[in-house]
């Protein structure tokens, strides 16, 4: 009875030796990790795209919700292969596209900063206009304000996919 319990015993260990070594050369053939940084690359400049489509053809929501789905996943990037962007140099060219997209986000923002001001003074002056008594007048405001803001956002969603654009130039190493 002893020899056979220590048939057993010897049998146990030898399987979980044999599971250990199995499960130590699965994770050996397991896909690499920098595959997952490549991944989230790709889908965020395919998010980018989809927004500037959807700008162009005019659905302002659906491009501002992948301007932010594309920042999000251009932010993850950014935490998780900072020792890399560390160790990276951009090229001349790079540089100077990155400079070019950063003062087009820029004078993008601010022209919708502007549309946002003159769109509120429009917006109030049509309410007096409604409230005098005149409105028509107070309408045709109003209607001017919401033109206004609707080109304020426009505009900033512009100056987001500028931004963006620098982000996918930055990590365009990840790209397969």
């Amino acid at each position: 009875m002893f020899l056979s319990r220590r048939n057993c015993g010897i049998c146990l260990l030898a399987l979980a030796l044999a599971v250990a070594l199995v499960g130590a050369g699965w994770t050996q053939t397991a896909p690499p990790p920098a595959s997952e940084p490549a991944k989230v690359y790709a889908q965020a400049v395919a998010f980018l795209e989809q927004a500037q489509q959807q700008l162009t053809a005019g659905n302002l929501s659906a491009a501002l919700s992948l301007v932010k789905q594309s920042n999000e996943l251009f932010t993850r990037l950014q935490k998780e292969s900072a020792t890399a962007l560390a160790a990276r140099q951009l090229s001349a060219q790079d540089d100077q596209q990155l400079a070019i997209n950063q003062k087009l986000a820029a004078d993008a923002q601010a022209q919708a900063d502007r549309l946002i001001e003159t769109a509120a003074a429009k917006k109030k002056r049509g309410q007096e206009l409604q409230a005098q008594g005149q409105a028509e007048a107070g309408d045709a405001a109003i209607r001017e304000s919401r033109e206004e803001y609707l080109q304020a956002q426009t505009l900033s969603i512009k100056s987001a996919i500028y931004a963006l654009r620098n982000q996918q130039i930055i990590f365009r190493f990840l790209a397969p």
